[in-house]
């Protein structure tokens, strides 16, 4: 795929130095050896939480089943519908007849968070991919994704604001506000990353398995993932990615609510990166686990236990 210019001025008259970083992060697999390589028949899910996004659904299912399709990626798309009162359930099942389609309708409680933890729980892909409804997201940059993930990759974290990433029609507001708070969990943790808070993002089953359990119900599952994948010691790439503000519906970010929760969850991992002194670390999985001490062999009926080379 060949690389995108990165946008000059994002129509908003801001300098690119305060937006753009140069440089794309390479984080190298922890034990390289134990990393699968070259795995060509590893399938991807796609999980697409959506609710009331009848005006844009059917696109963002259609072209990532195109794409996915033309690159011959094993897949599944499950769309996990979060309680939409329109007509975004009728518009996924027509989409069921594609074979890899699924539709989940989630009837408990809802959330961003929860429709993302419900799709991972029914997804069956080697690796997942967590994408928005809104067409905000561009299917290339999947196929970029699972590139990287065959090259060894645990997680690839899409960003917006390094060399050949774009962004189009970002709110200004929002922008300010998506800047300060990337940068104040770059210099928490010292993140590689500049766009921690951006949804679509790609990872290894196994790395999904070593974070649970995953207790954000709302947008800031989109902080807890990548944090506790770095956190706990997972490889992880960071290429360019393209976004495009939607064109019909209404954004379900609401900061006002959303701000203390982004908080909570990031001071929770701050805990867990300083204080839990790598309890959590996958080195621990992988640790050998003590042998177990062979069992006596039976004595016969009568005889008493050999006490080594004694003399009678």
């Amino acid at each position: 795929m060949s690389p995108r210019k990165p946008a000059d001025s994002l129509a908003l008259g801001w300098p690119r130095s305060a937006l753009m970083v140069d440089y794309t992060v390479r984080v190298r697999p922890y034990h390289l050896c134990e990393v699968k390589l070259g795995n060509d028949q590893m399938k991807l899910s796609v999980i697409i939480p959506a609710r009331n996004e009848e005006g844009c659904i059917a696109q963002t299912v259609t072209r990532v089943v195109q794409i996915l399709d033309r690159e011959r990626i094993p897949h599944e798309v499950v769309v996990v519908d979060d309680g939409s009162t329109d007509s975004t359930v009728a518009c996924v099942r027509e989409l069921e007849c594609l074979e890899s389609v699924t539709l989940i309708v989630n009837q408990g409680r809802h959330g961003f968070g929860v429709a993302v933890r419900a799709g991972l729980e029914q997804s069956t892909g080697e690796a997942v991919a967590v994408m928005m409804a809104d067409a905000s997201d561009d299917p290339e940059d999947l196929v970029l994704y699972y590139r990287k993930l065959q090259e060894g990759y645990e997680c690839v974290f899409g960003s917006r604001f390094i060399r050949g990433g774009k962004v189009v029609d970002y709110p200004v507001h929002k922008l300010a506000i998506n800047r300060l708070a990337n940068l104040f969990i770059r210099l928490l943790f010292g993140l590689g990353c500049n766009d921690i808070t951006n949804a679509f993002k790609c990872y290894r089953r196994e790395v999904l398995e070593a974070i649970q359990p995953l207790i954000s119900p709302h947008f800031n599952l989109t902080v807890e993932m990548p944090l506790k994948a770095i956190i706990r010691g997972y490889s992880y790439a960071v290429v360019p990615i393209s976004w495009t503000n939607r064109k019909t519906g209404i954004s379900k970010l609401k900061l006002t609510e959303m701000g203390s929760r982004y908080l909570f969850i990031v001071l929770y991992l701050w805990l867990e990166k300083y204080l839990a002194r790598g309890d959590y670390h996958r080195r621990h999985l992988t640790e050998k686990k003590p042998s177990r001490i062979p069992e006596a062999a039976p004595v016969p009926n009568g005889a008493l236990p050999s006490r080594g080379n004694r003399s009678a």
